[in-house]
């Protein structure tokens, strides 16, 4: 056990007693500093089986393990997989709205741990490298959640994390609303590898990581521009994934 967590756990008796533990969705008390309330617990949309080898979309209840979505065998992945904590609903937007926007970075550990779930054993060496954001918003928000997350999951696997790995290198404008021929245009070039890391990519284990997969284009041109750096496996993971049919 490392110092940090036994100074952690020593002083988590003090710490509720000034701050008792309550749900960040709700407020109602909890038992510890982590986690969500049973009753929030239960509204949020977590994947299922049996699900795409490909992506890990939710198939069907008649099909079987083993099966590639409609999707996959149409345009198949340059990824290796996708890890994802829950599936985009009311409860997740809110979890994310509130880590991201509302600066709740305490979050973090929670929802990394969510991915982690999902995430099958990661054998061999692994890099954590976060989708990043381009040094004009890193400096409004003042963080990337995104690397919050990698640092989460990286600490937990105990795989080495590359928080500079990507660098975006130009500003693209909100993607919402955008249609996919917009979204991969906006993003042309707005993405490359650090140079400074290029022979540690160069026939790595990727794990990319992002808080939320929304159409894929973000996630899709980092996996691109890995591939093209020399990466030999880039696997996605997120907290969050919009599959409105899922639901």
């Amino acid at each position: 056990m490392s110092l940090s967590r036994t100074i952690s756990e020593a002083f988590a008796p003090l710490v509720d007693l000034v701050y008792p533990p309550r749900c960040p969705l709700c407020g109602d008390g909890l038992g510890e500093q982590s986690g969500l309330c049973l009753s929030c617990w239960e509204t949020l949309a977590l994947p299922r089986e049996p699900s795409c080898t490909s992506c890990q979309r939710p198939l069907g209840d008649d099909t079987h393990e083993g099966m590639t979505c409609a999707a996959c065998m149409q345009d198949p992945p340059k990824h290796d997989g996708i890890a994802t904590g829950t599936i985009y609903n009311d409860t997740s937007r809110k979890l994310v709205l509130s880590f991201k926007h509302g600066r709740k970075i305490a979050l973090a550990p929670m929802l990394a741990g969510m991915i982690r779930a999902r995430l099958a054993g990661l054998e061999g060496e692994w890099l954590a490298v976060p989708v990043p954001l381009h040094r004009l918003r890193l400096w409004s928000r003042g963080f990337n959640q995104s690397a919050l997350l990698a640092r989460e999951l990286a600490k937990a696997e105990n795989v080495e994390l590359v928080v500079d790995g990507l660098v975006r290198t130009k500003p693209t404008p909100s993607l919402g609303g955008l249609g996919k021929r917009e979204r991969a245009r906006a993003l042309q070039g707005a993405i490359s590898p650090h140079p400074k890391r290029t022979d540690l990519l160069k026939g790595a284990n990727v794990l990319l990581v992002d808080d939320v997969l929304t159409s894929g284009e973000t996630t899709n041109a980092c996996v691109s521009v890995l591939r093209r750096a020399g990466a030999k496996r880039v696997k996605i993971a997120c907290f969050s994934r919009v599959l409105d049919e899922a639901l």
